[in-house]
């Protein structure tokens, strides 16, 4: 993937499959035959191999993982993994994350080896550049991460409380988005949670709702945009037809593939390819 100059390929394709979305887990692989992501680690380490070998990835590279956020649904495994990844390559694997993410993450949980990244300056991964975006969510400095690879670029954009003007100029130029479409506004207003729960879900620090999913991905479509895949849905305030509804609507006329991810099952894996 790499010509003599140590420069990527620009013809070259990457892969990604969202492996796991939702408050029980999230996680992402992204990659190639040589070199591979990982964005969050919620689920266990078992799952998260488990749901790699379901989509074909088995034996699928991780050179790094990428840590948004505390919350355990994306950070609850990642001293397990480490262990894991160390054994498998008989080297420590880095993980990366903010300092405020590192401050505040459960101890138990935070891994050995941390690289510390600071939010608006990109820095590189074998052929990957890495932007992490800021993002508005009720904890300590929370990222949303764009990877571009040559001339290809995507972004996994989950757990944030309402779209901004820097996170909608990042997005702008992508080949595929992962974003959150987290609620429909009726569905959690009439659901079982309680009202202190609802008002934290709907705050500017809480999640997106499928409206303003919908909203930020109509200001950032592209004729480049090839595959948006909706995350982080919430089981008992959302339901997929209505997100995607939603979605469609905000894409208009785009040629842009639109789908799903779950929390249970992998997304399958999606290739994209430049000029493709």
């Amino acid at each position: 993937m790499l010509d003599n100059t140590g420069v990527t390929d620009p013809k070259a394709s990457l892969r990604f499959a969202v492996l796991s979305s939702g408050s029980r887990g999230n996680c992402t692989w992204i990659g190639n035959d040589e070199h591979g992501l990982i964005i969050d680690c919620g689920p266990s380490t078992k799952k998260i191999f488990e749901l790699l070998d379901s989509v074909g990835l088995d034996g699928a590279p991780i050179n790094a993982v990428l840590i948004t956020h505390e919350h355990t649904d994306h950070i609850g495994s990642c001293r397990v993994l480490e262990k894991r990844l160390r054994k498998l390559y008989g080297e420590d694997v880095p993980f990366f994350m903010t300092e405020g993410t590192w401050a505040n993450a459960n101890q138990k949980c935070l891994p050995e080896r941390i690289q510390i990244v600071e939010t608006g300056v990109d820095f590189s991964i074998g052929p990957f550049k890495i932007h992490p975006i800021t993002v508005p969510h009720d904890v300590s400095d929370p990222v949303a991460y764009k990877v571009s690879f040559g001339e290809l670029s995507m972004a996994i954009v989950t757990d944030l409380g309402r779209p901004t003007g820097i996170l909608k100029t990042h997005l702008s130029d992508l080949d595929a988005l992962v974003l959150e479409s987290n609620y429909d506004a009726t569905l959690l207003e009439n659901g079982s949670y309680p009202f202190k729960v609802q008002q934290r879900i709907r705050s500017n620090h809480g999640h997106l709702s499928n409206r303003q999913s919908a909203d930020l991905l109509r200001s950032i479509v592209s004729p480049k945009l090839k595959y948006v895949v909706l995350a982080h849905l919430s089981d008992e305030n959302n339901e997929p037809d209505i997100a995607m509804h939603r979605a469609k609507d905000a894409l208009g006329n785009s040629k842009a593939s639109l789908s799903v991810a779950k929390q249970l099952s992998a997304h399958p894996v999606i290739e994209l390819r430049p000029n493709a």
